[in-house]
């Protein structure tokens, strides 16, 4: 949806007792997630650690969360995908490999009203977070779940008529390998989607007031020889370009496109937002440590500090602006 903002959340630099209210809200949630990091899908990843290292039942409200910022996204995603797949009623299954806790599988079932939803995913603490969202929205007929090792367990999946995938594909070794096994669950004329890469997040101007200007490019930067680090050491890892569109067609799909979809909450941030953040730098500030020098530690630790004027949870200046890109390529029809 580039170009489209979504909603606000409350401008939280009110009334002092308000702000104090807020604050000891925001330290009780941090409590329990000072260690989990941020996720662009429900299973988006911090680029540095491998899917091996990550405890995703752990991480079930962090991702929730995260994934419910890029609601207004994930909901422009599915509005194309529809148009692609041409008839929507005729939809029958939708799979959602690597659902996480199911905030994008709910928004495909409300995009195809008449499909069953898989929601595909190897933890089972995420998988009853899926069942839960659905009952709320009363989709518990149409979603269901299903656990499955990925990749070894592709070929168990059910086939569909739309496949939907987001920052999961980068997990596995092989990469063109996980595409051919998903092109292998699509029905003729099905579609496949896969969400890749895209823009980093971006939340600060770059001189911020403390600590060296640029610090985002920075941790970019360090952020990204962790993720080539974690994909070398991936089981049958294979080094390859990553042109999403030429990986799908040597799938054996036919490419129909890329989209860019914007997630943007401009400042001032309300505090779903300011404590997704505050999480987001909490782990990079773990994972980065010896990649950083001193200079930049201690701004981390500035602003992970939930007390003060110059942490992520009360800076004026902070936003939340992100891009995810989707690939999408068919299935040839039968003749």
């Amino acid at each position: 949806m580039t170009g489209q903002q979504s909603r606000q959340h409350g401008d939280q630099h009110g009334d002092p007792q308000d702000r104090a209210a807020s604050r000891e809200h925001a330290h009780g949630h941090q409590h329990d997630q000072h260690h989990k990091h941020d996720h662009k899908h429900s299973h988006s990843h911090n680029h540095g650690e491998g899917a091996h290292d990550v405890d995703w039942d752990e991480l079930g409200p962090l991702l929730e969360r995260g994934a419910e910022l890029q609601m207004p996204a994930l909901e422009q995603a599915a509005a194309w995908l529809g148009e692609l797949v041409g008839d929507g009623d005729a939809v029958a299954r939708v799979l959602d490999v690597g659902s996480g806790p199911g905030v994008a599988a709910c928004v495909l079932a409300g995009a195809f009203p008449r499909a069953e939803v898989v929601a595909v995913d190897q933890a089972d603490g995420l998988l009853a977070r899926v069942r839960a969202r659905a009952a709320e929205r009363g989709l518990a007929d149409r979603l269901v779940t299903r656990k499955a090792d990925l990749p070894d367990e592709f070929t168990e999946l059910p086939s569909a008529d739309l496949v939907w995938t987001s920052d999961v594909v980068h997990h596995f070794g092989d990469q063109q390998a996980a595409l051919r096994d998903l092109a292998a669950r699509l029905r003729p004329g099905g579609v496949l989607a896969v969400g890749e890469r895209g823009l980093p997040l971006r939340f600060l101007p770059r001189d911020i007031g403390i600590g060296r200007p640029g610090l985002l490019p920075r941790l970019e930067v360090a952020n990204e020889a962790r993720f080539a680090a974690m994909r070398a050491e991936l089981p049958g890892a294979v080094s390859l370009v990553e042109d999403w569109p030429a990986m799908l067609a040597a799938a054996g799909l036919v490419p129909t496109g890329s989209r860019t979809f914007l997630t943007d909450h401009p400042a001032p941030l309300g505090l779903a937002a300011r404590e997704q953040l505050h999480n987001h730098l909490t782990r990079l500030r773990s994972l980065l440590d010896t990649e950083l020098d001193a200079q930049d530690r201690e701004t981390l630790d500035r602003l992970v500090d939930d007390g003060a004027p110059t942490g992520i949870l009360w800076r004026p200046d902070a936003f939340y602006l992100t891009a995810t890109t989707v690939h999408t390529a068919r299935a040839c029809a039968s003749d």
